[in-house]
């Protein structure tokens, strides 16, 4: 992943997650904050969540996705997304 394509995706989903869930005060977390142990966010935020990055970027997250691996913090989300954006059609179908 790119260190431009990481930041971008970091600060569209950090504006979201301030705007939807922390109204306004960013100051509460990090790239690698846990959303769930630093509860920011819970188990319906996520899913708010996963409708905005399939909305923003046109993907379709399917449940297997669903860990914290991929959707637990903006760093996870950035690779997550720079995984899904940048794979080859042929292992999505």
């Amino acid at each position: 992943m790119s260190e431009q394509d990481k930041k971008k995706y970091v600060e569209t989903v950090r504006e979201f997650v301030v705007e939807k869930f922390l109204f306004g005060d960013h100051d509460e977390f990090q790239d690698e904050t846990s959303f769930l142990e630093e509860g920011l966010i819970d188990y319906t935020g996520i899913l708010e969540l996963v409708m905005f990055l399939e909305e923003t970027y046109g993907i379709k997250i399917e449940d297997e996705e669903l860990i914290p691996q991929n959707m637990d913090s903006l760093r996870n989300i950035a690779q997550f997304l720079d995984d899904k954006l940048n794979a080859s059609p042929v292992a999505e179908s």
